[in-house]
């Protein structure tokens, strides 16, 4: 029997991180958790590029984009969308979450979601701290293994 399993190494890999610029003061503390993870597993910040787009619904195509450039192992995707007293979160947050899985079926390129979905800002800065729980930092860690092992699967 063979087993397939992704490393946490994340050394001489190239990574791409879209961030949403809405609710940026969150998605700055998911960046901060992401980068943190790239570094402690061996990513140089010099293979590190951050893009950012206005909302969490402009995500996808910058993802996208990225994704079919031949420039990256693997993306990271950090957004936030909050609940309000409108519809506009049901008409954003299944969509974009719907959209980056579609783009990694289509182009084979792993990606790691931390495009928050919550009901306060309360939840959402619970998600982003500095410490255990930051959703970026495990979103980051986990497009690292992915790389991994789609590259051992090929």
């Amino acid at each position: 029997m063979t087993i397939f399993e992704g490393s946490h190494d994340g050394k001489g890999m190239r990574v791409g991180i879209v961030c949403s610029r809405f609710n940026e003061f969150i998605v700055t503390a998911l960046l901060d958790g992401a980068k943190r993870g790239l570094s402690s597993h061996g990513v140089s910040e010099s293979n590190i590029d951050v893009v950012w787009v206005p909302g969490a619904f402009e995500i996808p195509i910058a993802t996208k984009a990225m994704a079919t450039s031949g420039r990256y192992d693997t993306l990271v995707t950090l957004g936030a969308v909050i609940r309000g007293e409108t519809a506009h979160f049901e008409y954003v947050a299944g969509p974009v979450a719907d959209s980056i899985a579609q783009i990694q079926l289509e182009t084979g390129m792993p990606i790691g979601f931390a495009v928050l979905t919550v009901e306060s800002v309360e939840q959402a800065v619970e998600r982003s701290g500095p410490g255990a729980g930051n959703k970026g930092e495990e979103a980051a860690i986990g497009a690292i293994e992915m790389a991994n092992v789609l590259k051992a699967l090929r």
